[in-house]
């Protein structure tokens, strides 16, 4: 049986911190599909296609991860793939209360699919697409936060 992540997010856009999550968890997982979803509360800076590129040039040197799309729940997604379980990152404390009310839901709509809290990395704790889009847009230098691609796809918006 091939173990297989879901690790969803917004990735507007994809920073370090993302990608110290899904490389950490392709170590884990047979397979992991990284899936960009719609957050209806904010305003995105990329289109869902351009974040799909994005997130496709930022792990294509991981063979067992793939990027995809949802407009659906997270926890239907999932079930449809066949996932054992959904990966998420936490950076602080405040990033917890958050997961854990979205957690709940999920194992309530399904019991069968576990939620993997993975810490991240210190040195990206304080890592946000927010910030690193709030800090490219006054011209700042992002190439430590950031892959390549982001970079200038951020350079160009800006």
């Amino acid at each position: 049986m091939t173990r297989l992540a879901i690790c969803p997010g917004s990735f507007d856009p994809v920073t370090y911190g993302h990608l110290d999550i899904i490389e950490r968890g392709a170590s884990i997982f047979d397979h992991v599909i990284v899936v960009v979803f719609n957050n209806q509360s904010k305003a995105p800076l990329f289109t869902v296609e351009e974040r799909l590129e994005l997130l496709k040039q930022s792990t294509g040197h991981l063979l067992n991860v793939s990027v995809d799309s949802s407009s659906e729940l997270l926890i239907d997604y999932a079930t449809q793939k066949n996932a054992q379980a959904v990966l998420r990152g936490l950076r602080a404390v405040s990033d917890f209360e958050y997961e854990m009310q979205i957690t709940s839901m999920n194992r309530k709509l399904n019991e069968n699919i576990e939620t993997l809290f993975m810490m991240t990395n210190n040195q990206y704790s304080f890592l946000s697409s927010s910030i690193v889009k709030e800090v490219a847009k006054y011209k700042a230098n992002v190439s430590d936060l950031v892959p390549k691609p982001v970079e200038e796809a951020l350079n160009r918006k800006y």
